[in-house]
């Protein structure tokens, strides 16, 4: 089992669950040390204390809040064990929600939240079946590191995952990214919904969803371990100014059933018909039947 990164329990209205908290999740990138390029000796980032200009051991080294330019106000583990809130030893269910009515936006990293010994058993095994049923996400408070978060607990494969969230002050407003006004016709909306289409997967799996960066990189570094030549770069296509929208997405969707092996000998995404058209078609029939009428006339 991954390590265990707190330890603590689910308040579930009067029902307790002690649980571990454990990773969820594993970083597989390669990772890089800094190195001095005349004999590559580890560079090392030492803790000085500007006072005594002295390097000083992990030991010796505590939290402090600033509460002004001269004076330093010391915060020990216990006192942020001692908290007067109770989400400092416990993951406190504040209610439930359906999951759509959270923007993901705010919902960040996952962890497994493991039953706690024999004690745990039940009660956890009730709360996996009873958010199971109800199609909702448990939404909770909990104190770590030194602030109280907001969590979303859901179920994976009959495991209660908590996701921490942001506060919602902490999300900016989207008009900070001043969105265009741009104009978009019903025939490029309809044509890149049938791009979508085509670039729809059943699941995440494939290699248009494989690290491909992390790849190379192991091949350069294998290269040069070896002192041999690095891997060839291919040419990236240089991207050009989109004139004609409608010919962009008809290339694209013909690219992407290349892709899958599909034929990509296909006629241009096929424009919706406009409602120029229908009318017209209307005024034909009704003075087709006027025509018709007259005859009818005439002939009786």
């Amino acid at each position: 089992m991954p390590r265990t990164i707190w330890s603590g329990a689910i308040s579930f209205g009067l029902v307790t669950v002690p649980i571990h908290v454990v990773g969820a999740t594993e970083n597989h990138s390669i990772q890089f040390h800094q190195y001095h390029l005349e004999d590559m000796g580890r560079v090392r980032v030492r803790k000085v204390c500007e006072l005594e200009d002295r390097e000083v051991a992990q030991a010796e080294i505590g939290k402090g809040y600033e509460y002004a330019k001269d004076q330093v106000v010391p915060v020990t583990d216990e006192d942020l064990h001692s908290l007067p809130l109770p989400t400092a030893k416990a993951i406190e269910i504040a209610g439930f929600v359906p999951l759509d009515s959270i923007d993901p936006i705010r919902i960040g990293e996952g962890y497994y939240l493991a039953p706690d010994g024999q004690v745990a058993a039940k009660p956890y095994k009730l709360l996996v079946q009873a958010l199971g049923r109800s199609s909702k996400v448990a939404v909770a408070k909990y104190a770590w590191s030194g602030r109280e978060r907001l969590g979303l607990i859901r179920i994976r494969d009959d495991v209660l995952v908590l996701h921490a969230m942001r506060w919602p002050d902490e999300v900016r407003d989207p008009a900070a990214v001043d969105p265009p006004t741009e104009a978009v016709s019903e025939e490029e909306i309809e044509g890149a919904l049938a791009l979508i289409d085509r670039m729809t997967h059943e699941d995440l799996e494939g290699p248009e969803f494989t690290d491909a960066y992390t790849d190379a990189l192991a091949k350069i570094i294998e290269a040069k371990r070896e002192e041999k030549p690095l891997p060839d770069v291919p040419e990236p296509e240089q991207p050009g100014k989109v004139l004609d929208l409608m010919a962009a997405l008809t290339e694209s969707v013909q690219q992407a059933r290349a892709s899958r092996g599909e034929d990509a000998d296909v006629h241009e995404i096929p424009a919706k018909k406009t409602a120029k058209k229908q009318p017209a078609m209307k005024t034909t029939a009704k003075k087709t039947t006027k025509k018709t009428a007259a005859r009818r006339s005439r002939s009786a």
